[in-house]
């Protein structure tokens, strides 16, 4: 639209950088419920904004990475 600018910044894929529940459940493949449960529970890097809890694509994935850091290194 004419007159709108960009945000500062702002990349392509930026708008990945923080999900929601329901997006976490699908990139990790899991259940809605066992994601709150991980959530609740701290077990995975994330945080409430509201009532609402977010997740960093990033945090995440380096999660993921440390959970098996034999794997990893193979």
């Amino acid at each position: 639209m004419p007159g709108m600018q960009k945000r500062p910044g702002k990349t392509k894929g930026d708008d990945d950088a923080v999900l929601t529940i329901d997006e976490l459940a699908k990139y990790l493949k899991l259940a809605k419920s066992t994601a709150y449960k991980l959530a609740q529970e701290g077990k995975i890097p994330g945080q409430k904004v509201g009532r609402h809890w977010r997740f960093n694509r990033a945090a995440i994935d380096q999660w993921l990475a440390s959970q098996n850091p034999r794997r990893s290194a193979r």
